[in-house]
């Protein structure tokens, strides 16, 4: 996993203008972590060859009582706990203040390495800048997040203190994170396809507390289980020890290479199932979706096709899943599982001749007329594709405000029908022949 830097201050001093900066203010890969905060952003980013993730939190008013402060102290609290170093921005202009001597507190209980960045610095605030030293956190640096002078220099500090990147996972292991509400079976799940009690699994709700990584080799082929934590609805989440494990939940998601997102077959998909799914989509992962407990629904021959027929209905933003029905209990239909996903993770993988594609978009178009407005019609002129894990799609076009959503939708679906896509989000990027994207 990537070192993580939590970006940390008080209200107001530019901290997310300066997260902006270091990402690049490629807004597209920093993004909310739903279903658990809407108050940490995260972004991955890359300075001289090292890769790293940033933590942008709240701005921190510790003396307040008020319950959102309370709420955004909690968030960074979490950030800081999970980080591999800190990131602290003071305000250069204002000048050194007493909420940034509580904040200091705050930080140096954390044990983790700091590094100060003075913000808002141009030269006539230059004389500010020493007076930072007080806060013990050594050199001081002087930057400008709005003009972009001094990250350079911040970024190499804050690579001599993280660590170092590690070691590359074998790519041909097959990375799958296990993940559900608490008490749907994903360490029993984990524990069936390593053939060994590998996670605790009890009928106590949050067994697991964190991430558990495990290798699997069967024959030549090789797999790492990453066995989470329950996942519970936001407001049933009480215990800082928990919101931790939520957040550790979501950055296994992030580097897995598939996802099983184990569902209770007995209590039949929940809203939480849905949001947890939702999770998934968006990071752009294959997934499969697993009916655990199956052996204790009562059925008839018309119960799987009434289960999936709720699948197809709640599910519908990601119609593209996979679903696979079993019991970790009994080990009925386990054996599925590993070929689900090898499945899955091919097509996430599949790459399409550009001239295959343009033939399929070509006949789409043609079966159904692009959409226009003020006498103004969409013209399509040629699609590539320029990535994959998703598979990922470039439309050149005349004006990429033309492309209703709905045709949007259209020309996916003629992807699916054209190449198997099944189990695997894809993803369609609207650029005019000048460039700009939509």
């Amino acid at each position: 996993m990537k070192p993580l830097i939590a970006v940390v201050g008080r209200p107001n001093v530019g901290k997310s203008t300066l997260f902006n900066r270091i990402a690049g203010n490629r807004i597209a890969i920093v993004e909310d972590t739903p279903g658990v905060t809407r108050d940490r952003i995260y972004a991955d980013c890359e300075w001289c060859g090292r890769a790293f993730t940033l933590i942008d939190t709240g701005g921190l008013e510790l003396k307040s009582d008020d319950e959102m402060w309370n709420h955004i102290r909690i968030q960074a609290q979490i950030a800081v706990d999970s980080a591999d170093a800190v990131l602290y921005v003071v305000d250069g202009k204002t000048g050194l203040t007493t909420d940034d001597s509580l904040v200091c507190g705050f930080l140096r209980r954390s044990g983790l390495p700091v590094v100060l960045a003075v913000n808002k610095i141009d030269n006539a605030y230059m004389d500010s800048v020493y007076d930072f030293y007080a806060l013990g956190f050594g050199e001081p640096y002087a930057v400008s997040a709005e003009q972009g002078k001094g990250i350079g220099d911040l970024l190499d500090a804050l690579m001599a203190v993280i660590p170092a990147a590690p070691v590359e996972e074998d790519p041909d292991r097959v990375k799958i994170a296990i993940v559900g509400k608490p008490n749907a079976g994903k360490s029993s799940i984990a524990n069936r396809l390593l053939g060994y009690d590998r996670s605790i699994v009890s009928d106590i709700a949050g067994t697991t507390r964190d991430a558990i990584d495990t290798q699997l080799n069967i024959g030549d082929e090789k797999y790492l289980i990453i066995d989470t934590a329950g996942m519970r609805k936001k407001k049933a989440v009480d215990l800082d020890v928990e919101r931790y494990s939520v957040m550790r939940s979501i950055l296994a998601i992030r580097r897995a290479d598939a996802v099983l997102i184990v569902c209770d077959a007995n209590e039949g998909l929940t809203e939480q199932d849905v949001k947890i799914a939702g999770m998934v989509h968006e990071e752009g992962k294959p997934s499969v979706v697993v009916m655990n407990k199956w052996d204790l629904v009562d059925k008839d021959s018309h119960t799987i096709n009434s289960f999936e027929k709720k699948l197809r209905e709640d599910l519908k933003y990601m119609d593209y899943f996979k679903s696979v029905y079993v019991s970790a209990l009994n080990g009925k239909r386990i054996d599925n599982l590993l070929p689900a996903v090898r499945e899955v993770v091919q097509n996430s993988r599949r790459r399409v001749p550009t001239g295959l594609l343009n033939e399929v978009m070509g006949e789409a178009t043609a079966i159904s007329e692009p959409p226009s407005y003020l006498g103004r019609r969409l013209k399509i002129f040629f699609v590539t594709q320029v990535g994959v894990a998703p598979p990922t799609f470039v439309l050149k076009v005349n004006d990429p405000t033309l492309m209703h959503f709905s045709y949007k939708r259209y020309l996916e679906n003629a992807l699916r029908k054209s190449f198997d896509f099944s189990g695997t989000p894809i993803r369609l990027l609207i650029r005019a022949n000048g460039g700009d994207e939509m």
